[in-house]
């Protein structure tokens, strides 16, 4: 089975940068996208940023120029970097990823921004 684990996530304050992680149990070559989400308390989860097995990115608007999405295809992870942060940036984040028909979930990591 599968597993996507995030970690990198904390309290951080405005203006302040994270770098998140999220950990392949296999090969992230076998994926066809990889991505973040993101839920904030009472709003629906969002795409923040992706990647497609050929390279292709896309951001959120509200992040563009502001978070990097990238992969390490030796070490089978995915990472955020989100620097400037803002308090509405606050939210759960969440990796997945596109395997065949089917999407694999991680289990979330809490990104908090405040003074």
């Amino acid at each position: 089975q599968v597993q996507l684990v995030e970690s990198g996530g904390g309290l951080v304050q405005p203006g302040g940068s994270l770098r998140l992680s999220c950990a392949s149990s296999m090969s992230i070559f076998s994926f066809k996208k990889m991505a973040w989400y993101r839920q904030a308390p009472g709003k629906e989860r969002e795409t923040v940023a992706s990647i497609t097995a050929g390279g292709s990115v896309y951001y959120e608007d509200t992040v563009k120029g502001r978070f990097t999405i990238s992969r390490d295809q030796t070490k089978n992870t995915m990472s955020l970097q989100m620097n400037a942060l803002k308090r509405e940036d606050t939210a759960v984040y969440f990796c997945a990823a596109a395997l065949g028909a089917e999407s694999i979930w991680g289990q979330g990591t809490q990104v908090t921004v405040a003074s």
